[in-house]
């Protein structure tokens, strides 16, 4: 199924061919419209040249910052996600010699899983959770234990990105996720 989270063909495609591209948006989806979160790689792709993980993990950070600060920025909070993902990379370089997928690939088992996305910069349970589930339906790999760990977030529905396939599927999220705070208010 191809990736349709953006809404922007460059920026889908970028996260259909890099792992680390789909981590970072995914890192980046807090506190910010989701398909705007995960446009950034494809922003910082446009203003450095290039989106490896090699590349995101070696920049100046001050420069880094800067590109991720740039109008239209990607973030909310474009200087704090800046640091964190420069931090992803390096994590995914020094423990993963760079190659993103392995840390689902080479999980042993349902808890291994989520000791390793967990402990990533910006991943907790639940973004963990619905990360696992989006890689189960949108890459060929599914991770061991992927259904004990997406519980909710790998039913049919509209519940988070895991579920956007296209334009209307993104509006049935956001409906979803409007409907859950609205009752988490009371």
């Amino acid at each position: 199924m191809p990736i349709q989270i953006c809404q922007d063909p460059a920026a889908d495609a970028l996260l259909a061919e890099s792992d680390f591209a789909l981590l970072v948006g995914m890192m980046l989806d807090q506190q910010y419209p989701m398909e705007h979160a995960f446009r950034g790689p494809a922003k910082l792709r446009e203003r450095m040249g290039d989106f490896s993980v090699e590349a995101v993990a070696h920049a100046d950070p001050e420069r880094f910052a800067e590109w991720a600060s740039t109008t239209p920025a990607i973030h909310r909070f474009p200087g704090s996600m800046a640091t964190r993902m420069q931090d992803l990379a390096r994590i995914v370089l020094e423990q993963y010699d760079g190659e993103t997928a392995r840390i689902w690939t080479e999980a042993r088992d349902a808890k291994d899983l989520m000791k390793r996305l967990t402990a990533l910069p910006g991943f907790g349970r639940q973004k963990a959770q619905i990360f696992v589930a989006l890689l189960a339906k949108q890459r060929d790999h599914r991770p061991a234990g992927w259904e004990a760990v997406a519980g909710d977030y790998a039913l049919e529905g509209h519940r988070s990105v895991a579920d956007v396939v296209d334009a209307d599927s993104l509006q049935k999220v956001r409906d979803f996720k409007k409907a859950a705070k609205a009752a988490a208010r009371g």
